[in-house]
């Protein structure tokens, strides 16, 4: 099994999630940051330390939101490895919990 990370964390890309990873399996991408699915280990230390609930395990991702499977994966083969906690973008709170950003995701 493996964490998934969906839709909110689009433009919020707060990073809190990424330092406690043991297995250094966070991407980063322009608005967004991925798990690779074949580098997790289930070790569940992301999840809580999301702040705006963008984590879950892969068997929890809430309705509407199982693309994110795939999205994670692919991505994941293409942006560079994240191991240290960076700045969330300066208009991160203001997109916290807004619905339909897939639209926005920069690849």
């Amino acid at each position: 099994m493996t964490f998934v990370v969906t839709e909110n964390c689009i433009k919020c890309k707060y990073m809190d999630c990424v330092e406690v990873c043991p297995v250094d399996c966070f991407h980063e991408g322009p608005n967004f940051l991925v798990i690779d699915p074949d580098e997790c280990i289930d070790c569940t230390l992301c999840e809580p330390e999301c702040p705006v609930e963008a984590i879950y395990s892969e068997d929890e991702v809430p309705d509407g939101q199982e693309s994110f499977k795939a999205l994670n994966a692919e991505l994941s083969r293409k942006w560079p490895v994240i191991t240290e906690k960076g700045d969330a973008p300066s208009d991160a709170k203001a997109w916290e919990g807004k619905p339909d950003k897939l639209k926005l995701l920069e690849r």
